[in-house]
């Protein structure tokens, strides 16, 4: 169906130590719980309340971004029991939805990264395009 909201409930940047020499950054996302919630807009639907966890790590122990929300998913009735009950039993998600959830996550969450590592004075944690041009 449709993603229909987004929050981020909590936002950490820490610098542990000045930026120098080679640093690899690795970023991770991921679907840390999921619950049903009421939403009064449509009878024939129900909502899914997804809260997600982003994170930068910049290596070897420089500093770290952690991004943590919420995303509100519309779903059809008869699929959301089948997609809580999956959940409850396995921790996985249908793809479909997955795919769904975390593009809208990581779409929102890149750029917060990348004002929150210009705002700290680190390397943004993603490559930036970089004109090339030839002599």
């Amino acid at each position: 169906m449709a993603v229909i909201g987004f929050s981020f409930t909590k936002m950490i940047v820490e610098r542990f130590s000045p930026v120098k020499g080679k640093i690899s950054i690795n970023n991770n996302v991921g679907v840390t719980s999921l619950e049903e919630t009421k939403l009064d807009i449509n009878t024939d639907k129900k909502s899914l309340k997804l809260s997600f966890e982003f994170t930068s790590a910049y290596e070897p122990k420089i500093a770290k971004i952690l991004l943590q929300g919420e995303v509100i998913y519309l779903i059809d009735k008869d699929k959301a029991a089948d997609v809580i009950a999956n959940w409850k039993k396995n921790k996985k998600l249908d793809n479909s939805i997955l795919e769904q959830v975390l593009n809208n996550v990581l779409a929102k969450c890149n750029v917060e990264a990348l004002i929150l590592s210009k705002d700290m004075n680190l390397p943004p944690p993603m490559a930036l395009p970089k004109v090339g041009i030839k002599q």
